[in-house]
């Protein structure tokens, strides 16, 4: 609860005038911010362009946000609709592009770089995720990089707490079984 006490003085010293509490904001959420939009899209740019987009909405609306729910869980929504947005008005453009191979080139060349900076056992469980349907996924991510609880991420999600457990269940299972399987 003290988390909570906390995020609500810091958006209270935002509205009333003080820059400093935003960059408080910024400083407490925008690694979570991008680990989300990053398991979401799979590609760090992509993340970093959420990002960027997240925290100019939460600059504009945070006037709106009237603490029904925790803040993280308002700003995770916000991610997630960005993130799927962002995703639908990519394919958009690759599907338009009169140069989208020259677009795939060099996406490829940025993540050859960006794969040999990462472990490869990041690596291999990033790509078994992408396997998972996005329900089984979204819960997973959130539950195990995000830490939160299954009543956070029913109230993020709008889902119930025991289609949750079993999104979850199916995941862990799929993920375990396809890790060892390639190995």
């Amino acid at each position: 609860m003290e988390k909570h006490a906390e995020d609500k003085q810091l958006v209270k010293d935002f509205l009333d005038g003080d820059e400093k509490a935003f960059k408080k904001i910024v400083d407490k959420y925008s690694r979570r911010i991008y680990w989300h939009a990053f398991g979401m899209l799979n590609d760090h740019f992509d993340a970093d362009e959420v990002v960027q987009t997240v925290l100019l909405v939460l600059y504009k609306k945070l006037s709106t946000f009237n603490f029904e729910s925790s803040l993280y869980t308002w700003i995770y929504k916000i991610t997630a609709t960005r993130s799927l947005n962002y995703l639908r008005k990519k394919k958009i453009k690759n599907f338009f592009s009169l140069d989208s191979d020259n677009v795939k080139e060099m996406y490829s060349k940025e993540n050859i770089i960006l794969d040999v900076e990462r472990s490869e056992k990041l690596k291999k469980v990033g790509e078994i995720l992408n396997t998972l349907p996005t329900k089984q996924r979204e819960v997973f991510m959130m539950k195990t990089f995000e830490g939160m609880t299954y009543e956070e991420i029913a109230e993020a999600t709008g889902k119930s707490v025991g289609g949750l457990k079993a999104n979850y269940f199916h995941a862990l299972k799929k993920i375990t079984e396809k890790y060892n399987e390639e190995d």
